[in-house]
């Protein structure tokens, strides 16, 4: 009896730890998408860790589920912070050398770097079967825009663009309202921002500076042409330059076109035309500086009626400082938006403006104050939780979970505002000191992606690509 008893306790203490063991046995060694030990954590590794890239991380660790596992960045004064909150993480400069070494222990990549850089490291992400959350824009041209959403789709990843604000309750609300009927049929949106605020409009730098010795000016450079290193380039100002940035339409289009998208089903652009500000450099002289965006633009662009939608609808953009016409239901002290930047429905009963990411969405009148039910969950902290539903997704799996901004909806809302760009850069383009693309309306062969009436710009539909770094991808 008493061996018998031994026995027992002996299995039943074998058994205990046995299942101890099993529960810790990491993900990937379990094998399997979507399977998450209860002790596992997600394997992040950050490409572009200094600046938005440093703020991303932190949310992602932030959420609790996650590791920031490996760090990834050209320039090692950018990255020191990253490093040095996060000494177990194993850096890199060469994300590709880190993809190729690292991919077995990685599970997710965040891309947080110059908008020439997104469409090539998130694609080199998607096709290991990582996960993967790519600073807005989505891309630098349209072909890439369009390859990173039919990516996600082929390669079963779960993806998110870094439009934060896509995950407040304000647009949400919106939403709630429209539904509704509280303003009708929207037939025309007004979107604008008071950038850049960064030098445009202006003369690329003359002559060449020393390249910091903690910067790899060849890896930074990587899909775009080769240039001699000039100062004030980095970190920032770069956005203000058409071979690495996608001007004020790149850092607030997908914050401030997301509300029309989500709430109206907007997807692709029919057409597009647009206006540019000026810069003369003399009495009756006008500069021309075709690799510097302009300082203020005005683009339209024309959306097929939707589900959502009795007819077409209409999207006016405005940067610069230029700011639509108030509303007349808008009181003369009011402000107009937030101040700086604002979205402004217009319906066929009544308007809604709101602030960047959707924020502060009041109907006008302002003294209006209709209720209606919530319909549409919120995501839990907002534009902070932005990143722990992206964590929280990718350990459930691909399909298992919501997020507030999916490629299959980033990739065509990135498409609208790269459109306008198009125009943009049109409207600029001088041939034998003529503007030959000025006070046209582009019109868009969506499927072929090319214009069909202005051949010039097609050149940037998708890029030409500096040897070496092209990104190739087959629909």
């Amino acid at each position: 009896m008493s061996d018998n008893k031994n026995s027992r306790r002996n299995f039943l203490k074998n058994a205990a730890t046995a299942a101890a063991g099993f529960m810790i046995v990491p993900r990937h060694v379990l094998g399997g998408n979507g399977f998450t030990a209860p002790s596992d954590k997600l394997q992040v590794a950050g490409i572009g860790v200094g600046g938005k890239g440093w703020s991303d991380i932190n949310s992602f660790y932030d959420s609790g589920r996650a590791d920031i596992a490996f760090l990834c960045d050209v320039d090692d004064r950018r990255a020191a912070a990253a490093i040095k909150k996060y000494p177990k993480a194993k850096y890199y400069k060469d994300y590709r050398e880190m993809l190729d070494k690292e991919h077995k222990n990685i599970e997710a990549v965040s891309v947080s770097t110059p908008d020439h850089q997104h469409g090539i490291q998130a694609l080199a992400a998607m096709e290991l079967g990582k996960h993967v959350y790519v600073q807005k824009p989505l891309a630098h041209d349209v072909w890439e825009a369009r390859a990173l959403t039919h990516a996600a789709k082929k390669y079963k990843v779960v993806t998110q663009m870094g439009n934060q604000g896509a995950s407040n309750d304000g647009p949400r609300l919106i939403r709630e309202w429209f539904d509704a009927g509280l303003i009708g049929d929207v037939h025309t949106v007004y979107c604008w921002t008071d950038r850049p605020v960064w030098p445009s409009g202006i003369q690329w730098p003359s002559g060449k500076a020393d390249i910091p010795k903690e910067l790899d000016w060849e890896l930074w450079l990587g899909t775009a042409p080769y240039k001699e290193y000039v100062d004030k380039l980095v970190p920032f100002n770069w956005r203000g330059w058409w071979d690495y940035g996608t001007g004020a339409l790149g850092d607030m289009g997908c914050h401030l076109l997301e509300v029309p998208f989500s709430t109206l089903g907007l997807s692709y652009v029919q057409d597009v035309q647009a206006t540019v500000g000026s810069v003369y450099v003399d009495e009756f002289k006008r500069g021309y500086f075709p690799e510097s965006c302009p300082p203020s633009s005005h683009a339209t662009l024309t959306f097929p009626k939707t589900a959502r939608t009795k007819g077409p609808v209409t999207l006016h953009w405005m940067d610069g400082g230029i700011q639509p016409a108030r509303p007349d239901e808008l009181g003369p002290n009011e402000i107009f938006g937030d101040g700086g930047n604002g979205i402004l429905l217009v319906g066929t009963k009544g308007k809604i403006l709101a602030d960047t990411y959707g924020d502060k969405a009041r109907l006008l009148p302002t003294s209006r104050k209709d209720q209606v039910a919530q319909k549409y969950a919120r995501v839990q902290n907002q534009s902070n939780g932005h990143y722990a539903q992206w964590v929280d997704a990718c350990i459930a799996g691909y399909g298992k979970k919501e997020v507030s901004s999916p490629f299959e909806i980033a990739g065509p809302l990135t498409e609208a505002l790269l459109m306008a760009n198009l125009a943009i850069r049109g409207a600029d383009m001088r041939v034998d000191n003529r503007y030959p693309g000025r006070n046209l309306k582009l019109l868009w062969d969506n499927n072929n992606m090319r214009v069909t009436n202005f051949d010039l710009v097609n050149q940037f539909v998708k890029r030409d690509y500096r040897k070496g770094w092209e990104m190739k991808y087959n629909f």
